[in-house]
């Protein structure tokens, strides 16, 4: 009578019942992780953005106009948005008013459709192209 060693380790069948809940789980995990960063990517923006607005109102405050030399978006190339978002003024600002936008570009212009372009003006309004009300 021969003796049977039990075997030790994973069948076939085993590893690929493995392998099948891991890709069910990266599937929902990456697009989950992709809105995660774009989301970011808008926050960061709408930073810079508050950043520049607060700018234009010490501009303001020390020569009661808006118009002039425009700010540096010194917070942009800080955090690297400048290859996620154009920052620009919407016209050229004058004594009493000024719109600060941050145009989506790249990959968050196609990810972000929602929220599309983001802008500030001088008395503190958020608006965003897309419609969406949580872009700010």
């Amino acid at each position: 009578m021969k003796k049977y060693r039990l075997a030790r380790g994973f069948t076939l069948l085993e590893l690929m019942i493995v392998v099948a809940i891991v890709a069910i789980l990266a599937s929902i995990a990456y697009p989950n992780y992709q809105r995660h960063v774009t989301s970011t990517w808008r926050t960061k923006a709408v930073t810079c953005l508050s950043e520049l607005a607060q700018t234009m109102e010490r501009r303001y405050t020390a020569a009661m106009s808006y118009a002039g030399e425009r700010p540096n978006a010194a917070c942009a190339s800080e955090i690297e948005a400048e290859n996620r978002y154009v920052f620009s003024f919407d016209g050229e600002p004058d004594d009493i008013s000024f719109a600060i936008q941050a145009v989506p570009r790249g990959i968050q212009a196609t990810r972000d459709s929602q929220c599309g372009t983001l802008t500030i003006d001088q008395t503190g309004a958020r608006r965003a192209s897309g419609g969406e009300p949580r872009c700010f």
